[in-house]
């Protein structure tokens, strides 16, 4: 059996100071975190994907949030190393890419799929938002059957609900929580 390990939303517009609906400075300080666990899901050949928002530029999704990640904006592209690793890596068959409409990374997209004609068990899922995206996902992996994971110093939110989304996913979901 496989692992994967699941990159939500890290992009320009989550991250950076200057992104439409960032959560700046705590998610700029997971980014090495992050990549160093890229780093050794990709040393065992494991799957690593990176789940990002990606809406029209009229969005409905726009009448709830601030525009962002936009398709094609400088916005929706990975953030910083992260972008920079990908660039480097995405032609490896382990590492995929894969647009969302919607907080959790396996409503309505072949993720599940994916993970489980990889004969995936567990996913660790790290990225921003901790109490939005991330903890859809983690319903999400929960849902589809997965084995679910998450480090702290891999997670980051705009809100002050950080350790109470942590707490629901092991005590809803048995999510793992390290770090």
């Amino acid at each position: 059996m496989k692992k994967a390990f699941i990159v939500v939303d890290m992009s320009n517009d989550f991250v950076d100071d200057n992104g439409g609906l960032t959560a700046g400075k705590a998610a700029q300080e997971i980014v090495k975190n992050v990549i160093k666990t890229i780093k050794e899901y990709d040393d065992k050949n494991d799957i690593i994907v990176f789940a990002m928002d990606s809406h029209s530029e009229n969005d409905k999704h726009f009448e709830l949030w601030p525009k962002h990640n936009v398709k094609g904006t400088w916005g929706s592209e990975l953030y910083g190393e992260l972008n920079v690793w990908y660039q480097d890596n995405k032609g490896k068959e382990n590492v995929i890419f894969l647009e969302k409409s919607e907080y959790d990374a396996f409503y309505k997209t072949e993720l599940a799929g994916i993970l489980k004609k990889n004969d995936v068990d567990e996913v660790q899922i790290a990225g921003v938002c901790t109490d939005i995206c991330v903890f859809n996902t983690v319903y999400g992996a929960y849902k589809e059957g997965f084995k679910t994971i998450v480090d702290k110093n891999t997670v980051a939110t705009f809100t002050d609900n950080q350790e109470v989304f942590l707490n629901q996913m092991n005590a809803i979901y048995k999510t793992e929580i390290i770090g």
